[in-house]
């Protein structure tokens, strides 16, 4: 601290301290000013953190209804894991962290696949020492970042040169055009397939492709591209029918159906049609068969649907309790069929009721359910043998508790009541639903088919509805290879590109099989 008889007598220089003093002064109380400024960001993020992780939380953990769509939980989760990215963002910026980027923890980065090229740079050093001598290498650190090149066009120019001979007159040779899905057209059957896994597995409309392309300098009209997804369906049609066919020799298969929104000509308004989803999926007891699903268009929701498309079929047919599947226990129009009913949808009938409400009743109901449904999940995996075995020692005293209960509570409300209502179905549908104890290979409930249905209503919401009966058969069709890919882990575009490609080189219809994504080498 400077006493007064080291300060100086010139007044000017007195002023001169006077302002360096304030100026310091000034200074402390910015640096204090901004200090506390960082503090109150830094409680407000906080504040903001706190919340979304709430918000996260409740996303994540908390009571969903049974109707929602499990991709409306992505969306929310990942705005709120956006949200919280901006947060910690901000706080980097105002308080950088210590250790370079290269040093971060690599939580949550993946693993980059071996099979994507990779573009090799080296950043080196000044080779030479500063002594004179030429530096050499000791060893290196090595990093992986993901690159994303958008969708690149690119023109396949095909030249057929004319060759004649200048020692005779035997005339003009040329090597002949490679046959084209769309003769004189311009797109590759790789280009095609992309038009169609866009639609269709990625849910991106073809008049929204059409605005991509243009930003590209490509201007492809939807009606075009339209034409060409058209074309291709019908080429691929016999593949369908195929894989429908090959579905059908099956023992056991499940059926779901979902609405379909089709626009009505002339009226401007939609009519409601529905796709009928077949499925095979014995992955749960190592089945020998491949997956798949094939989706059929119909205009309507009667039972009579259900038994044209099982035409061929006999054995077990895993379904939901709506009473049209019915129909196709009729001999005269189907063979033989077993009718296996879902838990799941027993189990809902139970789970609205205790959603706003105490229901004693249904809430036993439910914690029976989950006991069978925890000796599954530890007997899925297993042969159908060793899962029957399971079954028949713990899930058959159980399903026996179950029945009594069942009927004891049935005595207990009025059969008109809600709850009424819910024990009457189980009881309706009983046979059904404990035949899952006498064959290891069936499901406890058509969950299986109900997943390979998202696709559909995701696609629903995006397009809306389906332009026209047609449009939606193509769309049925198409689906169907597209889901059969995802459920055989088969990427859709490269089967779509070889399928294609081989129908255009005069694949024989004798060995259409070959084509089924399964057999399908891509």
């Amino acid at each position: 601290m400077t006493s007064a008889a080291d300060l100086p007598d010139d007044i000017d220089a007195l002023k001169a301290l006077l302002i360096a003093a304030e100026a310091q002064i000034s200074a402390q109380n910015a640096t204090l000013s901004e200090r506390d400024g960082i503090i109150e960001r830094k409680k407000d993020r906080i504040i903001r953190l706190e919340k979304l992780l709430a918000d996260f939380k409740r996303a994540l953990y908390g009571a969903k209804s049974e109707k929602g769509h499990p991709d409306q939980y992505h969306l929310a989760l990942e705005d709120i894991e956006t949200a919280m990215a901006v947060v910690h963002a901000e706080d980097e910026a105002i308080d950088p962290p210590k250790t370079s980027g290269v040093a971060k923890s690599a939580k949550g980065r993946g693993v980059l696949p071996k099979h994507l090229p990779r573009i090799e740079e080296v950043i080196a050093p000044d080779v030479t020492c500063v002594c004179g001598t030429e530096r050499h290498i000791i060893g290196e650190d090595v990093s992986e970042r993901l690159d994303i090149v958008p969708a690149q066009f690119r023109v396949i120019v095909t030249r057929r040169p004319k060759y004649a001979c200048r020692s005779c007159e035997a005339g003009i040779v040329q090597a002949p055009a490679k046959p084209r899905l769309i003769e004189g057209g311009m797109p590759t059957e790789t280009t095609i397939a992309s038009v169609i896994v866009s639609k269709y597995a990625d849910h991106l409309p073809l008049y929204r492709q059409s605005q991509i392309y243009a930003r590209q300098g490509v201007d492809i009209d939807r009606s075009t591209l339209a034409f060409w997804v058209g074309k291709a369906a019908h080429e691929l049609k016999p593949v369908q029918d195929a894989l429908l066919a090959h579905l059908k020799t099956s023992s056991k298969l499940l059926m779901d159906e979902t609405p379909a929104p089709v626009l009505n000509p002339g009226s401007g308004k939609t009519k409601k049609g529905y796709f009928w989803a077949l499925a095979r999926d014995d992955r749960a007891w190592n089945g020998p068969e491949p997956p798949g699903v094939v989706f059929t268009y119909a205009p309507g929701r009667s039972g009579k649907y259900a038994s044209e498309i099982l035409q061929g079929f006999g054995g077990i047919l895993q379904v939901d309790g709506y009473a049209g599947y019915n129909r196709v226990l009729d001999l005269r129009d189907n063979q033989p069929i077993q009718l296996a009913y879902c838990w799941a949808h027993a189990r809902r009938k139970l789970y609205e009721l205790t959603h706003n409400n105490a229901a004693p009743i249904a809430e036993e109901g439910l914690k029976q359910i989950a006991a069978l449904y925890r000796i599954e999940a530890k007997a899925r995996g297993q042969s159908a043998e060793e899962r029957l075995a399971i079954r028949q020692q713990k899930s058959a005293p159980k399903i026996a508790a179950f029945k009594t209960w069942l009927d004891q509570a049935r005595r207990q409300v009025s059969a008109k009541s809600p709850t009424g209502e819910a024990l009457k179905y189980i009881a309706k549908y009983w046979n059904g639903l404990i035949l899952f104890l006498s064959d290891g290979r069936i499901e406890m409930d058509s969950n299986a088919v109900e997943r390979t249905i998202r696709p559909i209503a995701l696609q629903r919401k995006n397009a809306l509805f389906a332009g026209h009966d047609a449009g939606a058969q193509n769309w049925a069709m198409l689906a169907s290879l597209i889901e059969t890919c995802k459920l055989n882990q088969i990427e859709p575009h490269s089967y779509l590109t070889g399928a294609l490609t081989a129908i255009v080189n005069g694949h024989k219809q004798k060995d259409i099989n070959q084509l089924l994504p399964w057999n399908y080498a891509v």
